[in-house]
């Protein structure tokens, strides 16, 4: 599930720009514009962009202002630590110089192991690349971006410029209102490890023709890993889970599939045209419809569940030739009717209380309440002497978080609740902590009519989810701006 609600970013807009970001975004504006202009352009001469001052300034920027500035690689470097020891001015300096004379080669990559959500003991690991590897990885983003999101369709959500899990929700609420209720409810096994590097490449050979840009991006790939136990591993296959480009060469590879399926949507084809759609049925033929968020992709299905399991296995063969497939143990068809879970929302058609008719509803799923409720219990531990302002403040944020990426659901009484148990675990730890009984928090909490008024401490107030606003998340279809376009408009 995405860790929060804003726009998944990658490209900034013109606005508030300046200097070396807004340059590299008039840049972007032009390869983009290119790129949509000749869908056949092999793009040539991109290294002196990767390499060019104000590229490694934007780049660098980014990896700073990114929550994994304080991870070391395996030279042991922060981003503070090469502010406070080299300078950002020096240290440019030096990756431009290497990058020039075809000297630089990135290191391998530190694995951190973290346990997957859920509680199921499994792991995902994580690579940490070291600063100058983050930078150049960020600097070949910058250029490489938007050439490829002329060709990424728009059934593609995850990890592209203004677009957002919500978006690729709408969609499936959209057509499942339309009928599209059978679902195969998919999950690529371990697909950021398993990527076929000679079918990656081949791809991005499509649009790049600069060697060595190919060269840099292929030297990324066969990095190598250094494991926890301190041995290193070469990488065959895949892009390492935490990499800045891996998200993007994710995308390009899995373009493969989404060519495939939205094949029949292009303009002239079968399911083009509502009448297109509805010849199909009479012909006893199924509609679909793709939405992939990353590696985790439902096919919404308008026909029977033969046809959801023919897809199924269309799709197995077009994943095969990239090294891919279907994890079996998360990979499901099923009946909207019978509900499913998607990017942490649950998706159920059911019947309207009190009425006869039935409509999609989207819902907060099951493991996301247990995962607040657990970072809760853990802040809020009884035996815990922690200073009770800096975990109200820690509750907060968590908590603003989570709400705002849930607040498009119908999610009002599940809201209640969960504000009624984080007031009830906060109150227990408060009365262990200070050694107060319930005459004591009532004389701290209440006012003289005797209603309740917010727990807080020393000016921080405890962030109420009950009264989060519950909104209807505006769909908008195929017409997604990107950055390169908004920045052309203004």
């Amino acid at each position: 599930m995405p860790r929060g609600a804003p726009v998944n970013t990658g490209a900034a807009s013109g606005q508030a720009l300046s200097g070396s970001g807004l340059r590299v975004s008039e840049m972007q504006a032009k390869l983009h514009r290119w790129a949509v202009a000749d869908d056949g352009r092999r793009f040539d001469d991109l290294f002196n962009l990767v390499h060019d001052p104000a590229t490694l300034r934007a780049a660098f920027d980014r990896v700073a202002g990114n929550q994994g500035a304080r991870a070391p690689g395996v030279d042991g470097l922060t981003v503070a630590d090469v502010e406070r020891e080299i300078g950002i001015p020096g240290f440019l300096e030096d990756l431009r110089a290497a990058l020039k004379a075809g000297l630089f080669r990135p290191l391998p990559v530190r694995e951190r192991l973290i346990p997957k959500p859920g509680g199921s003991g499994k792991v995902r690991k994580l690579g940490i690349a070291t600063v100058a590897d983050r930078v150049v990885q960020a600097a070949l983003k910058l250029v490489l971006e938007p050439i490829f999101e002329a060709d990424f369709r728009p059934v593609s959500y995850g990890f592209r410029p203004m677009r957002r899990a919500h978006d690729a929700i709408a969609e499936i609420h959209f057509f499942g209102t339309f009928g599209y209720r059978w679902v195969l409810d998919a999950d690529i096994e371990a697909c950021f490890d398993s990527i076929s590097h000679s079918v990656l490449m081949d791809r991005v050979r499509m649009r790049v023709k600069d060697k060595r840009v190919l060269a840099l991006v292929n030297s990324f790939l066969k990095a190598g890993v250094l494991t926890e136990a301190g041995h290193r591993e070469g990488t065959l296959t895949g892009t390492p889970q935490g990499g800045i480009l891996s998200p993007l060469l994710a995308n390009i590879a899995l373009t493969v599939l989404d060519a495939h399926l939205t094949g029949s949507w292009e303009p002239g084809a079968e399911m083009s045209t509502e009448s297109g759609r509805r010849r199909r049925r009479r012909q006893g033929l199924p509609n679909y419809k793709v939405v992939r968020y990353a590696d985790d992709f439902v096919v919404l299905v308008d026909g029977e569940c033969p046809d959801v399991q023919a897809l199924r296995e269309e799709i197995a063969d077009v994943l095969h030739p990239m090294g891919l497939r279907f994890s079996e143990a998360k990979t499901q068809i099923v009946h909207m009717s019978e509900g499913f879970d998607f990017l942490g929302f649950r998706i159920q058609w059911r019947r309207k209380r009190g009425t006869e008719k039935w409509y999609v509803y989207t819902f907060i799923a099951d493991r996301p309440v247990r995962q607040l409720k657990d970072k809760i219990r853990a802040l809020t531990n009884r035996k815990s002497q922690q200073d009770p302002r800096g975990v109200l403040i820690r509750i907060n944020q968590i908590m603003r978080g989570w709400a705002n990426y849930f607040k498009h659901a119908v999610c009002k009484t599940t809201l209640g609740s969960l504000a009624r148990f984080v007031w009830r675990r906060v109150v227990s730890w408060w009365m262990k902590l200070h050694r107060w009984n319930w005459t004591d928090v009532r004389r701290r909490y209440t006012d003289p009519s005797g209603r309740w008024r917010t727990l807080s401490v020393d000016g921080i107030e405890l962030f109420n989810l009950a009264a989060v606003p519950v909104t209807r998340y505006r769909y908008r279809g195929s017409k997604i701006p990107n950055p390169w376009t908004v920045l052309s408009q203004a």
